[in-house]
Parts: C-alpha cells; sequence; structure tokens
C-alpha cells in the first residue's frame, strides 16, 4: 500500500494517489493531471479510478482529462441536492459504495456541509484487517485544525449546510476510531476553510481532542462557523459551474507563443485583450507595460488572477526573462486559458525596443508616514487583518472588492496602496493605474515593514 500526496501551493490544494498490487485511483487532482500520470508510470501503475470529493469551488479539477487520458472509470458523486451536479458521463457513487485498488477498498462516506453532495473516503487495507478503516480521505469537510465552509451556495442554503456539517462531523464520523489518519483536500492558506492548520495530515483522534468546533452543541457550533467564514474569491461560483460540467483537458502546459514588443503594443488599448505582468513588485514599479496588472507569478498568482481576471479576456505575459510554464500552470488552475503569448526576452526587450512604459514609485513606510496626511492610504487587506491594526486614516477596500469600489477612491488626490508585505498592493497600485488613477504608489513591505519600524498603527 502506497499514499502519495500532491500539493499545488497558493492554492493550498492536495490530492492523492493511493495503490496497492500495481492500481491506483487518483483522488481530487487538479486540471494538469501530467504529475499524477508521471509519477504512475515511474511507479508501474495502471490508474483504474478517478474520483474526486465534491465539486470543487477553488481549482480547475483534472478527473475528466485524466480518466479520459488514462482510460480510467471516472466515479464522482451520485447526491444532486444543490445548484451544482456533475453532467458528465461518471460511475455514480453513494454512501457506503466501494471502489477496490488491489487489496484496498475505498469506502464512500457521504459527509455535506461543506457542499451537499461531498463524499469522502474510508480506506480499508483488506490484507491487513477488511474490518479496520486506516484513513479517511476527507476533502473540504475535515481539515487539519478547522472544518470546510458552508457558504458556497449562497446565504439561504448556507444555514442548512452548517446544520448538514454538524451531523456530518458528529453522526457520520462517529463510528471511526480514534486512530484514522485524516488526509484533507487543502492546507493552511486555503479559503476553503477558517484558519486551516500548516500540518498536511492529522489523525480523527487528534482532531476531536484539539479542533474546539468538535466540543460545541449544534447551536453554538453553526454560530461560530458562520461568524468566522474567510472571503470567498468571486470566481468560486464559476469554478463550480466549470466543474461540474467538466474542464477542458489540460494534461500539461501547451507552447506558449512568442510576441515582440512591437506586436504586443499593437494590442495596447484593447479592453478584450489583458496585460499581466509576472515580476515582483519592485521590478514592476521601476519600468512596465502601460495598463498592465501587476500579479506576480509564484504561490498567490492563480488565486489573484481568478479573482481578478474574467474567464473570457485574453492575455499577455510579461516576465524578465520570457515564457514562464508554472506561470501558464497557475492560470490554468483557475480555467484562465486564453494565453495569447509571452513578451519575448521580457521586460529588458520592450525598454530595448524604445517603447513607452509606466513607473509605480515604492515608498518606504518611512516616506509613507512622512507624506500623511496629504494623501489616502488604501489598505488593500482583509477584514481581520484591517482589524489587527492599520494607518490612522488609511481607507479600507479589500483587494477583491477593489474593481467593484473604484469610484470610492478620490482621483484628485495621491493614492498610496497597502498590503501585508507588497504583493498585493502593487497589484491594486496596477489596477488604479489603469483605470486612470495618476498619483499612485505602493507602499514597499507593506504592514509587515510598518510594523517593524514600529511606526503608529490604531484598531478598527
Amino acid at each position: 500500500m502506497r499514499i502519495k500526496q500532491f500539493e499545488i501551493r497558493g492554492l493550498s490544494q492536495y490530492s492523492y494517489v493511493v495503490s496497492s498490487e500495481g492500481q491506483a485511483v487518483v483522488i481530487d487532482p487538479i486540471r494538469d493531471f501530467d504529475r499524477y500520470a508521471d509519477y504512475a508510470k515511474e511507479q508501474d501503475l495502471a490508474i483504474r479510478y478517478v474520483t474526486e470529493t465534491h465539486i470543487h469551488a477553488d481549482f480547475a479539477s483534472g478527473a475528466t482529462g485524466l480518466a479520459e487520458a488514462a482510460e480510467a472509470e471516472l466515479a464522482l458523486s451520485s447526491y444532486v441536492e444543490g445548484p451544482y451536479r456533475y453532467s458528465m458521463e461518471h460511475r455514480p457513487l453513494r454512501d457506503g459504495d466501494v471502489l477496490q485498488v488491489g487489496k484496498l477498498r475505498l469506502q464512500a462516506l457521504h459527509t455535506p456541509g461543506h457542499t451537499p453532495e461531498h463524499l469522502s473516503f474510508v480506506l480499508f487495507d483488506d490484507e491487513r484487517d477488511a474490518s479496520q478503516p486506516l484513513a479517511l480521505f476527507s476533502g473540504d469537510f475535515l481539515f487539519v485544525g478547522s472544518l470546510g465552509r458552508p457558504d458556497l451556495l449562497g446565504d439561504e442554503a448556507k444555514q442548512q449546510l452548517a446544520h448538514e456539517l454538524y451531523r456530518s462531523l458528529h453522526e457520520r464520523l462517529a463510528s471511526l476510531p480514534d486512530g484514522v489518519q485524516i488526509y484533507p483536500g487543502h492546507g493552511a492558506g486555503s479559503l476553503c476553510g477558517s484558519g486551516i492548520s500548516e500540518r498536511a495530515e492529522s489523525t480523527l483522534g487528534y482532531e476531536r481532542l484539539t479542533q474546539p468546533l468538535f466540543k460545541l452543541d449544534e447551536k453554538a457550533f453553526v454560530h461560530e462557523v458562520l461568524e468566522s467564514l474567510p472571503p470567498m474569491p468571486s470566481y468560486y461560483p464559476r469554478m463550480k459551474e466549470l466543474n461540474s460540467k467538466g474542464a477542458a483537458s489540460f494534461p500539461a502546459p501547451p507552447p506558449v507563443s512568442s510576441r515582440s514588443p512591437e506586436d504586443i503594443s499593437k494590442h495596447q488599448g484593447n479592453d478584450a485583450i489583458r496585460v499581466i505582468d509576472l515580476r515582483r513588485p519592485e521590478a514592476f514599479g521601476g519600468a512596465h507595460i502601460p495598463g498592465a496588472l501587476n500579479i506576480g507569478a509564484g504561490q498567490n498568482l492563480s488565486l489573484w488572477a481568478g479573482w481578478l481576471i474574467a474567464p473570457e479576456q485574453r492575455l499577455l505575459l510579461v516576465d524578465d526573462k520570457g515564457e514562464n510554464e508554472e506561470a501558464v500552470r497557475s492560470l490554468a488552475h483557475v480555467g484562465l486559458d486564453r494565453i495569447e503569448g509571452f513578451l519575448h526576452n521580457g521586460m529588458p526587450a520592450w525598454i530595448d525596443a524604445g517603447m513607452d512604459f509606466r513607473r509605480t514609485v515604492q515608498l518606504s513606510p518611512k516616506e509613507v508616514a512622512e507624506r500623511k496626511p496629504d494623501v489616502q492610504v488604501l489598505d488593500v487587506r482583509s477584514d481581520k487583518e484591517w482589524q489587527s491594526g492599520h494607518i490612522e486614516g488609511a481607507m479600507h477596500i479589500s483587494l477583491g472588492e477593489l474593481p467593484d469600489r473604484l469610484d470610492e477612491i478620490p482621483k484628485d488626490q495621491a493614492v498610496i496602496a497597502a498590503c501585508g508585505s507588497g504583493y498585493r498592493s502593487s497589484i491594486a497600485a496596477s489596477l488604479l493605474q489603469a483605470n486612470g488613477f495618476l498619483d499612485v504608489s505602493s507602499m514597499d513591505g507593506g504592514m509587515t515593514a510598518w510594523n517593524h519600524r514600529q511606526l503608529p498603527t490604531v484598531g478598527d
């Protein structure tokens, strides 16, 4: 028996290949599924089943594409109480149904709450002890240190789903012993739950002992779960719709064409095309293509690109050197496929070609403090971060809400964007500049640097 965990950083997503005697099942695969196929080839495994715990909201699933490529059976939840339901051909799974892989049994356990159709999978090893469960692949129902959010289907459904979550926790898990290993669908940083631990796995007994939510009665549980909800990215409903139908196959990043500076300049002013600058904030601040949106490559690209970019937009990408395969993967993770090309040889080629460029001033915390109160500080952190302490006189609009609230920001005053580290504030500053704000800068190092300098803050 072998359990292989795959992690997608940024989305903090976990998927699994469970194998025995040359057969395997893949649980919750992400869209670029070459990683699972490569692993199966290395381990000489035949992928017999592809399954997932629920219709995902935060990333594009690779279940349909992988099942087709591997000639495996696609096995998905048959529960259809909610507005989203699987429409592709699949083997329907109900509570108690079994997927047999070698000497291993994966038994479906209906655990609604995060979503109505949610399944967890209980693992048994027939060779060791056919009656003793070894592990639970808990998807977005049970995390290490937390539980899945119940509000993905809107305000009307969240109360009922919160009660279902309580019953899943106390009734549907009741027969499982404390020693069962927990393999969750997400780790720390995911917005599918609040306060998820950094640990990648746990045991059911440890979660029962340490999670405060296990100890609350149903009324208090529902109140606490709904009060502690993290912000919901606006692209989540789009992902659920996409995954209910099956995302287009994306086994690996396709070749992306190189575009000359002259070619890219022809598209400036075309609202159907968005230039995404993948560089760090300080590089973007030094020089960038006018109108470009700065979403730096790395673990946060998927989240913020999904949140801020419409799926129908065609994308031109800019990096320091040119092509960036990981960035293409990150965009595909949230269904952003319409990539027109990369700037050939990166931003230096744009400057060498004599093309027009813009700057975004990066200010130190000391410089920001010296310029107050003659500027408008725009804090784009989350509500929780804002409440923990912010610059006096700052305006608070979280980054995800910013595109819809631009008219609240004064255009006749200098604006300094601020966040936790400088990453989000650079996105915000680029968004403001692209929408006609002329005097915009970003605080380098964010509130982390501000607090290191022991500059004053106020509470909410």
